[in-house]
């Protein structure tokens, strides 16, 4: 088999695959860049009383301070994935993710931690980036 017959069976079986998934390709990959933000806003649901022990044993600002934290967390993580999937005020949704990074570098005391806060800050900017190619 010569190396342009093999190039042009790859090429067209690219050509195939890229027609059958062009229309999925842009939800699939917002959902992999938001992914972070949808774990962790199910993980604070599901760890509600963990979160809320931790915020207000290293803050002391009571149980409700607290819990309205996690819910902040929830609520616009969640949310601001959902508006960011179904392409709605996607601006303002990464905007409020960003927010949140930025809550949670205070609330958890890792704004010192150059390593996990570089690793939010990327996440945040190759989000807004990869969001704004998309729309």
């Amino acid at each position: 088999m010569a190396h342009g017959d093999l190039m042009s069976q790859a090429e067209d079986v690219a050509d195939q695959f890229l027609r059958v998934t062009k229309h999925y390709l842009p939800h699939v990959a917002r959902l992999c860049l938001v992914s972070t933000f949808l774990e962790d806003g199910v993980r604070m649901w599901f760890q509600w009383g963990e979160q809320s022990e931790y915020i207000d044993s290293t803050w002391n600002c009571g149980s409700f301070l607290a819990n309205f934290f996690v819910l902040l967390n929830l609520l616009v993580q969640l949310g601001g994935c959902l508006l960011v999937l179904s392409r709605n005020f996607v601006q303002y949704a990464c905007f409020s993710l960003f927010g949140i990074i930025a809550l949670q570098t205070v609330a958890y005391s890792i704004l010192w931690d150059p390593k996990f806060l570089m690793r939010l800050l990327v996440l945040f900017c190759r989000t807004l980036i990869h969001v704004q190619r998309l729309q």
